[in-house]
């Protein structure tokens, strides 16, 4: 997939600049340096990205100069976040002090920021307790992603792992079950989606991976009736997370 860059998005170029914001502790989701580049200041960039574990990207100059905004990059340019990464650990406080069972979004390469911050807003507004989504493959929290979730970042922790499949497993063990979505799957009224539950929603092109589905203990399908095969990624999001909701309701 092609990255698309818009103003709206936080982007930090230059070496100063990107130095200063991760010694700052500014949150970056992506660093991008140009490749061939290895002289001491981009070095010493490099090394600040590792410690933040930040997804470091080698790419052209001329890919670099796409994606400036100002046109002095200097050979770097930093995708900061426009909200602070929550922990797992406070989704589940967050259901705790509730006095609820937790219910959590977990996204699976879900990359256009509109969708995601549409799938923050259900989250909000069917009262999960938070959402968790990879560092690679993914949109980070961008200010795209917080105008289309409409406020609801400002109430529902996002937090971003290394590892979905891996964090599943861990949720696990802390009681959760896990339903993900997919066409093959069981008619979603026929499952039992009460208690403690992560809801699992894949991209609309790949759906959700085959490492994260084997780690699900039920596969959910959405009724459809019309002449396409799939929903929004967003929309489908919307319809599980509701059944959920109507269930626990119940």
């Amino acid at each position: 997939m092609t990255e698309e860059f818009t103003t709206e998005e936080f982007i930090i170029e230059g070496r100063n600049a990107v130095l200063e914001a991760f010694r700052a502790g500014k949150t970056i989701d992506k660093l991008y340096v140009q490749e061939g580049i290895k002289d001491g200041p981009v070095q010493s960039i490099i090394r600040e990205a590792k410690k933040q574990d930040t997804i470091v990207n080698f790419v052209s100059r001329e890919r670099l100069n796409q994606m400036s905004q100002e046109g002095r990059h200097q050979g770097v340019i930093a995708h900061a976040a426009a909200y602070e990464y929550a922990e797992v650990e406070n989704i589940l406080k967050a259901a705790e002090e509730k006095g609820e069972p937790p219910f959590i979004f977990l996204l699976d390469g879900i990359e256009d920021p509109h969708n995601l911050g549409a799938i923050i807003r259900t989250a909000n507004l069917a009262g999960a307790h938070g959402v968790i989504i990879p560092k690679r493959r993914a949109s980070g929290l961008t200010a795209v992603v917080a105008k289309t979730s409409a406020g609801a970042l400002n109430y529902t922790p996002v937090a971003k792992v290394t590892n979905l499949a891996a964090t599943i497993e861990e949720l696990k063990e802390k009681g959760l079950w896990f339903v993900c979505a997919d066409m093959n799957g069981e008619l979603m009224y026929r499952l039992n989606l009460k208690g403690p539950i992560g809801l699992v929603i894949g991209s609309e092109g790949d759906g959700v991976g085959r490492l994260v589905r084997e780690k699900c203990d039920m596969v959910a399908s959405i009724p459809m009736k019309g002449d396409i095969d799939s929903l929004n990624a967003s929309v489908a999001a919307g319809v599980l997370a509701y059944e959920i909701v109507r269930q626990r309701l119940g």
